[in-house]
């Protein structure tokens, strides 16, 4: 069964959220810093993280970038603060998914199973985007040089979705079915920003996109 890592300074939380995963069925370690987090994950690799942002010592945008160092497994941000900056900055450390307190638990237990679920479509065809070639059955982006661009399991299947549409448009609604796996209560920031690390990886100049191209009022096309 999969592995859970819980950072979650709050003793409640953090005990019911285990309760419910180890109902599940999940193998759970739980953590009450960063710090022990960290090291928890470095003994025995977690298949997802559930991440505070309010934690004592290293914040929970800390050790979103310290497990992103080191793994691309999907980490989901919690927090009370739900301003865009926040939601930004959580996402831009790393992050796959962003869930606000309170949340329900069965809502955080649906995302963390869709984030399981998702596996890149090893069937789609190889392509390339000017120095770069993607080779989803391999899950790798090379250069011509043949060194590898890193994307994190997210971004590279939302590279090879936008693709597999041939050049058409993909809404935001469309590609949080798509690539995270539910629609009914997902944020379109998560697409936005998921968007933007993107073309800062895969664009010759990021601010002024030739590939990953916005469609004003509509969502966002490949253009191959």
């Amino acid at each position: 069964m999969a592995r859970i890592l819980i950072v979650e300074d709050d003793d409640h939380i953090r005990t019911a959220l285990r309760l419910m995963f180890e109902g599940e069925g999940f193998d759970v370690d739980d953590a009450p810093t960063g710090e022990v987090g960290v090291a928890l994950f470095a003994r025995m690799a977690a298949d997802v993280a559930i991440v505070d942002v309010m934690l004592p010592g290293m914040s929970g945008f800390e050790t979103c970038q310290q497990l992103r160092d080191v793994s691309d497994l999907p980490i989901v941000i919690v927090s009370a603060r739900d301003e865009t900056v926040d939601v930004v900055l959580g996402l831009e450390s790393g992050a796959d998914d962003y869930v606000t307190k309170p949340f329900v638990p069965e809502e955080l237990l649906a995302r963390v199973k869709a984030h399981l679920r998702r596996r890149p479509d090893k069937s789609a065809k190889a392509f390339t985007l000017g120095e770069l070639q993607v080779v989803p059955d391999e899950g790798v982006v090379r250069h011509r040089d043949g060194t590898e661009l890193h994307l994190t399991s997210t971004e590279f299947r939302l590279l090879t979705d936008l693709a597999s549409m041939n050049g058409k448009v993909l809404s935001r609604e469309d590609l949080l079915e798509r690539v995270w796996g539910y629609d009914y209560f997902g944020d379109s920031r998560l697409v936005d920003v998921h968007i933007r690390r993107l073309r800062t990886k895969i664009e010759p100049d990021p601010a002024n996109p030739t590939y990953l191209v916005t469609v004003r009022g509509a969502g966002y096309k490949l253009v191959l």
